[in-house]
């Protein structure tokens, strides 16, 4: 068990949680969610003892073993994959340690022969015999390949050390396991492995992740981070949401109610409080009046962007017409022969088991990149608008916000600007920050803004979602699901997905595969796994 007591936490003036009250106990999964910078993050970091609260205790279980997702990926660069994932069990890698530099030695002594024996009832009582094997178990279930297990870290990619250091943090199902963003960069078969595993996992978990689906798949409790408070609810992330918007519609409705009858007592008593027969009700309705209070909601600090994508025409019958396209990059197919039509009220959701692929193809039919062969034509009443998923060519400069938005639209007034800028969520001072300091999410925003200016009737967008709160990318997704127009997109976000796609198109080195389904009949159908597994 977990005990979280009177925990308070600022920087200066900035309260992220204050007088915090929590408990967590085994068979448990716990979503913390919250806006970006509320301190989500910074609260698994409190609970693992990274950080120190300014108030308040974290008391755990003695005995209990944590075990935390790291999230330096050059941490463990100079060891063998195997080793690394062994290391994080330290209690067991200690004795691993001790008991091989115990046998290396040249003059082994009695005492070091009693030692060893006390050493390898400790490492039988872990089960060390079959830490290879539990290691590489997970390794594979994780997707990186047998050949990979015995390399060292740093020859591995990015994507493939975010799985190693996922199968470091669940090795010897620790006791408590902290898990921040554990979705990132694995595609859905991993993850639905890992919602799997996780589901049925008896000790604590409590994870942050931005992944809705996932959240509803693993989570029993929601922890919310708002009004400078840590809330826990029974449920998953769908009951929370549901429930929170419920509730904050029906203080909204008895706050009008109360301030309906306040004005309702105002008007009677100015009217009549001058009336010699009508004092005393005056008089009565006054002392009403005063009793009335209306429960005024804390400032939140989530936000909804408004996003709104409107089309200055609706899409004729020629949308879009591929031919025979194929892309290479260093000598490696990427793709080859696509043949594709798009038609009215299309929403493809693209996936592949390469994301290079499904960016370069992007590219070329954007026309960012020419195809090694092939050809595309868009229709002449089609104005698209592309969401990179690299877009740092759009802030190198030194412009504000203001100026940047300014020369993409027709209209130059800055009000007009401001106005975009402000269903985004930048205001005041923050449109004239420097566009070569944004953040991840800020960019992301702002080129929202920017596409939503071009008014397009077709917008391709590449893993959208980056970098955006739950908030930005629930307002998003409920956009995308109102927009009447053509939409190309891909992501790893699972409601994303499966909410907005109507055609789902798998992108793989010997071709498309193209089924009219949504995500999940799509991910979930034999006939189509049997035809993946032939296409690879």
């Amino acid at each position: 068990m977990i005990t979280v007591s009177n925990l308070t936490l600022q920087y200066g003036k900035r309260v992220l949680f204050d007088e915090v009250e929590l408990k967590f106990t085994p068979g448990n999964c716990y979503g913390v969610i919250g806006a970006n910078g509320a301190g989500k993050s910074t609260f698994l970091k409190i609970l693992s003892g990274e950080i120190e609260p300014n108030k308040g205790s974290v008391n755990i279980t003695p005995g209990l073993r944590m075990s935390v997702l790291k999230q330096n990926h050059f941490a463990y660069d100079n060891f063998p994959v195997l080793q690394a994932v062994m290391m994080g069990n330290e209690k067991l890698w200690s004795v691993m340690q001790e008991k091989d530099a115990i046998y290396a030695k040249a003059d082994f002594t009695e005492a070091d022969g009693n030692r060893a024996a006390e050493l390898e009832a400790e490492f039988a009582e872990m089960n060390g015999w079959n830490a290879d094997s539990e290691a590489a178990d997970l390794l594979s279930k994780l997707g990186v390949r047998e050949e990979f297990h015995h390399r060292l870290m740093n020859e591995l990619s990015g994507k493939e050390k975010v799985r190693v250091l996922l199968a470091q943090a669940l090795f010897g199902n620790p006791d408590i396991l902290l898990l921040d963003e554990p979705t990132n960069d694995l595609d859905v078969e991993t993850i639905t492995w890992l919602e799997d595993f996780l589901a049925d996992y008896p000790n604590i978990v409590i994870v942050v992740s931005h992944d809705r689906h996932f959240l509803d798949a693993v989570c029993t409790h929601v922890c919310d981070i708002d009004f400078r408070k840590i809330s826990l609810y029974s449920g998953n992330y769908t009951f929370w949401y549901q429930a929170s918007q419920l509730a904050a519609r029906q203080r909204a409705d008895q706050n009008k109610k109360v301030e309906d009858k306040r004005k309702e007592l105002q008007d009677f008593i100015m009217r009549f409080s001058a009336n010699a027969s009508k004092s005393r009700q005056a008089t009565s309705r006054k002392k009403l009046l005063d009793k009335l209070s209306i429960d005024e909601m804390p400032a939140s600090n989530r936000k909804y962007p408004g996003i709104i994508f409107q089309m200055v025409r609706e899409p004729g019958d020629q949308i879009l017409n591929i031919e025979n396209l194929s892309k290479s990059v260093e000598g490696q197919l990427l793709f080859r022969n696509i043949n594709l039509r798009l038609k009215k009220g299309d929403k493809i959701g693209v996936i592949s088991r390469d994301h290079l692929a499904i960016t370069k193809f992007f590219d070329c039919i954007v026309g960012e990149e020419t195809p090694d062969t092939g050809h595309v034509e868009w229709g002449q009443t089609i104005q698209s608008a592309y969401l990179p998923n690299d877009n740092s060519q759009f802030f190198s400069g030194t412009d504000n916000l203001v100026d940047w938005l300014r020369q993409y639209s027709k209209d130059k007034d800055e009000t007009f600007i401001r106005g975009f800028l402000g269903k985004m969520l930048f205001s005041g001072e923050e449109t004239l920050k420097q566009v070569n300091v944004l953040s991840g999410g800020e960019k992301v925003r702002c080129m929202l803004s920017r596409m939503m200016l071009f008014q397009a009737n077709a917008l391709i967008l590449d893993e959208p979602t980056n970098h955006l709160d739950l908030e930005s990318i629930t307002a998003f997704n409920n956009s995308l699901k109102d927009y009447k127009g053509i939409v190309l997109f891909t992501s790893h976000d699972h409601e994303f997905m499966q909410t907005v796609a109507n055609r789902i198109i798998e992108i793989t080195p010997k071709g498309i595969i193209d089924k009219m389904v949504t995500y999940d009949e799509y991910i979930t159908d034999p006939e189509v796994k049997a035809l993946r597994a032939s296409m690879y």
